[in-house]
């Protein structure tokens, strides 16, 4: 990992007090978004990114104001998503997204666009369970212990996946290095791939990411620019894909959440935030800037 991010007072955009992108791509494609929200897409990771991480994945919630800021957005704006690894209900349920006035056409790409949740029916678009996930579900513990792992790390159940957190751990860094080649091995043996994130490894199928996930849906709905913000290594596809819809045209911006733990976005991101808190301040201040305020 590079070094620990800085996070400056961003200088405001002229004219509209939102906090200035530090590249030029950056400025080009907050720019477009402001000049033709109607054909916007405003994509966003949950944790790290719209709530805080916390020692027991089971209790994140957004930030009290996530919500709040979306829904003044959401009707200024082409279309909102949520793009995220957890299951699309949970991230509704933590999010707190169900029934918000003004959310009405929001979208959740849940467990990396593989489930999809839409506002409008209120239902989740779920695939058929891919068998490697079952059979790593039912080896893991005996696996972890075999590996001395099991003292400080917790197994979290997704549905289409499952995770191993090591921040419980003695020394969590040291839980996360040890664990990642075994896990990958096991992974690959079962026909999943390995998912690593913060203090996090997740099993699960091949074939979908963010980045995947992401483009497919800007394409579904003919946006002419994207702003995404993430947090975390699971999100690098989509900045991948953000970066590749640029070099074809689209206008773009990189947000990053930012942390200690995960550097690799930050060296990449257009615009660097401190964190949930900060996210929710942009997307409000977003909102000010494309409508009456209230």
């Amino acid at each position: 990992m590079g070094s620990s991010p800085h996070f400056p007072d961003a200088s405001p955009s002229p004219g509209h007090g939102l906090p200035r992108p530090s590249t030029p791509a950056g400025r080009d494609g907050l720019a477009a978004l402001l000049a033709r929200p109607e054909k916007a897409v405003i994509a966003l990771d949950f944790d790290g990114t719209l709530a805080e991480i916390v020692p027991d994945p089971e209790q994140a919630r957004a930030h009290p104001g996530a919500a709040p800021a979306l829904a003044r957005l959401a009707p200024l704006v082409g279309h909102v998503a949520v793009v995220t690894g957890r299951p699309a209900g949970v991230a509704v349920r933590y999010g707190g997204f169900a029934g918000v006035d003004g959310l009405a056409h929001l979208v959740v790409l849940g467990h990396y666009g593989s489930e999809r949740w839409d506002a409008v029916s209120g239902t989740v678009n779920t695939p058929a369970p891919h068998p490697g996930v079952a059979a790593v579900r039912a080896e893991l513990p005996g696996y972890l212990d075999r590996f001395g792992a099991w003292h400080g790390t917790w197994i979290e159940e997704k549905g289409q996946a499952v995770a191993v957190h090591t921040r419980r751990a003695e020394d969590p860094a040291a839980a996360f290095e040890a664990l990642r080649e075994p896990l990958a091995t096991l992974a690959a043996r079962h026909g999943l791939v390995l998912e690593p994130g913060r203090m996090v490894l997740e099993l699960r199928p091949p074939g979908m990411d963010k980045g995947v996930a992401l483009a497919e849906y800007v394409h579904e709905v003919g946006a002419e620019s994207v702003l995404y913000a993430g947090d975390d290594l699971g999100d690098l596809p989509a900045y991948a894909a953000v970066e590749k819809l640029r070099s074809d045209g689209l206008a773009g911006v990189l947000v990053c959440s930012g942390s200690t733990e995960v550097t690799e976005l930050a060296d990449r991101a257009d615009l660097l935030l401190a964190g949930p808190a900060a996210v929710v301040s942009f997307l409000a201040s977003l909102a000010d800037a494309l409508g009456p305020q209230g």
